[in-house]
């Protein structure tokens, strides 16, 4: 008999690779973390060799991994599109939806157009803001979802889409020692990786001074790339015009969560948007 992939056993490895945890992996596809042990050993069985390798904090993926990670990924977008047209178009309503502004283009281009061609009569309002702006913003209601950035921390994972670590950058094209005080192109105010700067600073004894404060990811990432700045950008973000600074004291990984206001828990459309946005987005 011809081997088969089973694609709750792909949504399961996809889960274990994307947070990078078995017991994370776990809560977000509603298993214990023996049934996700379970379905990496048959998915293993199929693929003829390790997914993963492990240890006691977390798994990475073995170029095996990242071979079967790379080959299904639109295998499942496309079952899960499917599925959503089986199911209709009929859903309608309103979805106040935040996002900060360095993840904007990603979700508005990769993730929001197969929401809207799934239900075409759900209407669609989406803002950017720092983090703990949409953070306030879901808490007293004004926004029905939101994704935000905060520093990871040990708990309940089933808010958690995705785990970033960031780092240093400064222009490709300045060699040499840092000038001082360190010149700063920060993110907005409340944006977490502003306070992780500005904190790893003061606490390293490293004098610094601002010289561009702004919302803006791509202002923040022009900044770095013209010489101007040394910023904090996730290692995911890192362009051909800019280069890591390992001198600066290191920051603590980060995570990318999907926060739900209480009045939009029992909405259908709320709903369809949570799970579209957990299965397509990628930091």
């Amino acid at each position: 008999m011809n081997p088969v992939l089973d694609i709750e056993l792909l949504r399961t490895f996809q889960a274990v690779a994307q947070l990078g945890q078995f017991r994370a992996a776990a809560e977000h596809v509603h298993r214990s973390p023996a049934a996700v042990s379970m379905h990496i050993q048959r998915l293993e069985a199929v693929a003829g060799g390790r997914l993963l390798e492990r240890d006691n904090q977390s798994v990475t993926l073995t170029p095996l991994g990242k071979r079967l990670l790379a080959g299904t990924a639109d295998l499942l977008r496309r079952h899960d599109k499917v599925l959503e047209d089986l199911r209709g178009t009929d859903l309608t309503g309103r979805i106040k939806l935040g996002v900060p502004d360095e993840y904007a283009v990603h979700v508005i281009r990769d993730v929001l157009p197969l929401f809207a061609a799934a239900w075409p009569n759900v209407v669609l309002d989406v803002s950017t803001a720092p983090s703990l702006t949409l953070r306030a913003q879901v808490e007293r209601g004004r926004l029905h979802l939101a994704l935000a950035v905060r520093p990871a921390r040990a708990g309940p994972a089933a808010q958690v889409l995705a785990r970033t670590t960031p780092v240093w950058v400064g222009s490709a094209t300045r060699t040499g020692d840092l000038p001082r005080p360190l010149p700063l192109a920060l993110h907005a105010t409340h944006c977490p990786y502003r306070d992780a700067m500005t904190g790893a600073l003061d606490q390293a004894g490293r004098a610094w001074r601002i010289v561009l404060s702004s919302p803006s990811s791509r202002a923040v990432e022009a900044c770095v790339e013209a010489g101007l700045g040394i910023s904090l950008v996730d290692r995911s973000r890192i362009t051909a015009g800019m280069r890591v600074l390992e001198a600066l004291p290191a920051i603590a990984a980060h995570e990318i969560v999907l926060l739900r206001a209480a009045s939009a828990l029992e909405d259908p459309a709320a709903n369809q948007l949570d799970s579209i946005l957990r299965k397509h987005f990628r930091a």
